[in-house]
């Protein structure tokens, strides 16, 4: 049960006469979890702590460590009880240190993890982010672990105050939770029933983010596609993405992840039909094999879902598709796992991520009969790989001629520093890495929000070579205002305004408030 805390005083220094404290929040898990982490940082900056200096934190070196964790996959524990068991040394040296955990694996764990570490100080939710500052400020007065845990949602994440890593995109939630039951998966379980916020809130924040100097946003949800059903519209996420895509100052907008079964062609008209929605999609597909699919309660077959990716080409030719595959599933069959490898094949991944079936304490699918054998599953996993190696091969490979437009990254080639190149994303999310012409003034160079325009020279599994400056052909550089707020806040001008997701961050200025016309009915929110 939740209770209701007063607001955290603020660690001014001013005020306390001491350094400010430090904080470093790690993120173990999904585009979610990385989101959430910006708003725990948010809400510590606004409480007085500090970012961690670069090289303080590489090396962990903080006062205050929030790891935000997952509890999807067998091996989330496993990292978990990692970072916390070298941690334990770090707080011994460090007297006043605190460590703090949250995320899924908090939310079921709960006091289990202060039994297992007793060294934690604080334990919090997926449902009550907000506490966070008041449960370290009160761990530390009380000298004593604070763990809070709340059954459902307090506070929408996407109100909370955002410290967001990224100048030139960001991250907006549409929607919390999920309402599907799939036999695999926790995450209903530990996030909740699908919650979904009001578009005008939605689209405030995208504007706000335009203002800040983005460029690029990503919608997202645990099922982005079922967005509206809260308000009776099925049509409500095609309206979202024609409304969100015309918001002045956005370039590049993207949405993860949504749902074969719901996946509706206003959708794919939608996509198509919005120059600003980028020619990527990213859907799961989990098994190839229907009568997998139906033991995991996926709603949907295989044609149809193939029948989705024609339709997605069809209007988009050079869309890139990505996708979630779990392998060795209770009672897969050799015959299961060739439906999934023929599935792959017809399909064309540009790449995929997948799994080995782990099973998740608290799922039906843990207590299904024929787990399979661990080296059964291994061998099929690595069949797999090796299948969409060879796909992500060709498909890239067949990019090689094309000019490309790049938004530039930061920390996306780690290689970068020997090879000389820099790295970006392509339109279709592809990984991009390029040279820069030989005789490029150093003030000329593209930064991180800029847009590179180059023609792709080589091909590999898992990203694309443009060279094309190297040899005195394709390059051009457009610098842009995401590029600029990039460059302000290396200058560390960035004067954060904390206020949430309705504050235009670092303007000093509130996000739009005016009405904003959807199409969808309007409703009050929940009590």
């Amino acid at each position: 049960m939740s209770t209701t805390l007063p607001a955290p005083t603020p660690l001014d220094p001013e005020v306390t006469g001491a350094s400010p404290r430090t904080y470093l929040v790690k993120t173990l898990g999904c585009q979610m979890n990385v989101h959430d982490s910006e708003h725990m940082a948010g809400m510590l900056e606004q409480a007085g702590y500090v970012p961690a200096a670069p090289e303080d934190a590489a090396s962990e070196d903080a006062d205050v460590i929030v790891i935000n964790t997952c509890a999807v996959r067998e091996n989330a524990a496993d990292k978990l009880y990692g970072n916390l068991g070298r941690l334990a040394g770090t707080k011994r040296a460090r007297p006043g240190m605190q460590i703090a955990v949250g995320g899924c694996l908090a939310q079921k764990d709960r006091a289990g993890i202060v039994e297992r570490a007793p060294w934690v100080d604080v334990v919090f939710g997926t449902h009550n982010l907000d506490v966070l500052p008041v449960l370290l400020e009160r761990a530390r007065h009380n000298e004593r672990a604070e763990v809070e845990i709340a059954e459902s949602l307090q506070v929408f994440p996407s109100t909370l105050p955002t410290r967001r890593e990224s100048a030139y995109a960001g991250w907006v939630s549409i929607s919390v939770g999920c309402n599907n039951t799939c036999t695999f998966c926790i995450v209903p379980h530990l996030r909740g029933k699908e919650r979904d916020r009001r578009p005008g809130e939605i689209l405030a924040e995208v504007e706000a983010l335009m203002q800040q100097g983005a460029i690029e946003v990503t919608l997202l949800g645990q099922n982005v596609n079922s967005y509206g059903v809260e308000f009776g519209d099925r049509g409500a996420f095609a309206k979202l993405l024609r409304a969100a895509g015309a918001v002045e100052g956005l370039e590049r907008l993207r949405f993860t992840s949504p749902h074969p079964a719901a996946f509706t062609d206003d959708v794919i008209d939608a996509m198509a039909a919005t120059p600003t929605v980028m020619p990527q999609l990213h859907m799961p597909l989990q098994s190839g094999s229907d009568r997998v699919l139906r033991a995991m309660r996926r709603s949907y077959r295989s044609e149809k879902f193939l029948g989705i990716l024609d339709r997605v080409r069809a209007a988009m030719p050079h869309a890139a598709i990505t996708t979630d595959i779990i392998v060795g599933f209770p009672g897969e069959t050799e015959e299961d796992f060739a439906e999934t490898l023929r599935v792959v094949e017809a399909s064309r991944f540009a790449s995929a991520f997948t799994f080995q079936y782990s099973p998740r304490p608290g799922t039906p699918a843990a207590d299904l009969p024929d787990q399979l054998p661990k080296a059964v599953v291994q061998e099929r996993y690595e069949r797999l790989v090796a299948l969409q190696e060879r796909i992500s091969l060709e498909e890239n490979q067949a990019q090689v001629g094309r000019t490309l437009d790049v938004l530039m990254a930061e920390g996306e080639g780690r290689k970068d520093g020997t090879t000389e190149r820099r790295s970006g994303r392509a339109e279709d999310n592809r990984l991009v890495h390029l040279a820069l012409p030989a005789d490029l003034a150093p003030q000329d160079a593209p930064r991180p929000g800029d847009v590179v325009t180059v023609t792709v020279t080589h091909g590999a599994p898992h990203h694309l070579v443009a060279d094309s400056a190297a040899t005195g052909g394709t390059f051009a550089v457009r610098r842009t205002r995401a590029g600029d707020a990039w460059e302000v806040r290396q200058a560390g001008d960035d004067a954060h305004d904390h206020g949430g997701a309705g504050a235009a961050c670092g303007t000093g200025a509130p996000a739009p408030r005016g009405p904003v016309v959807l199409g969808l009915p309007t409703i009050g929110l929940r009590a």
